[in-house]
């Protein structure tokens, strides 16, 4: 049996499905991604090919650095993926799933960029000064 889950953003224009199996969510913590969202991103990811997208005309891409784009509802505004340009993965922000995702967190990243209003609490999450081992996020550099 696969295991689907049902996700969409605020309007409902841009909906997805996901298959198998998602990665654990990670909260990252990097100045885009504030300055995206207000506050931090929490996200999974999937492969490419276990994702289906549809709104796909109400889905507009910014290229927010030369390795990677940020996906959001262009009705809404409500973000939802980020997706690297080498990568056969796509981040989902894990708010935009339907209750219950059977989602887990798994870490913190960028936490040396994390914002000067809010502190990280004690969760029991390994904290990342950039990115993490098997998180495959930033630039060569260790940019966000």
């Amino acid at each position: 049996m696969t295991d689907h889950k049902n996700g969409s953003c605020l309007c409902g224009a841009v909906r997805f499905r996901t298959r198998g199996p998602l990665r654990g969510v990670v909260y990252c913590h990097c100045s885009q991604c504030r300055k995206q969202t207000g506050l931090y991103y929490a996200a999974t990811d999937v492969r490419d090919v276990d994702v289906d997208i549809g709104g796909g005309e109400n889905l507009t891409w910014y290229a927010a650095s030369d390795f990677a784009r940020r996906g959001f509802c262009r009705t809404c505004g409500s973000a939802l993926f980020w997706k690297r340009n080498d990568s056969d993965k796509i981040s989902i922000l894990a708010g935009a799933f339907e209750t219950p995702s059977g989602l887990v967190s798994e870490a913190h990243i960028f936490v040396a960029d994390q914002g000067d209003f809010y502190t990280i609490g004690d969760d029991g999450l390994p904290k990342h000064a950039r990115s993490s081992p098997g998180v495959l996020v930033a630039g060569d550099d260790g940019s966000s």
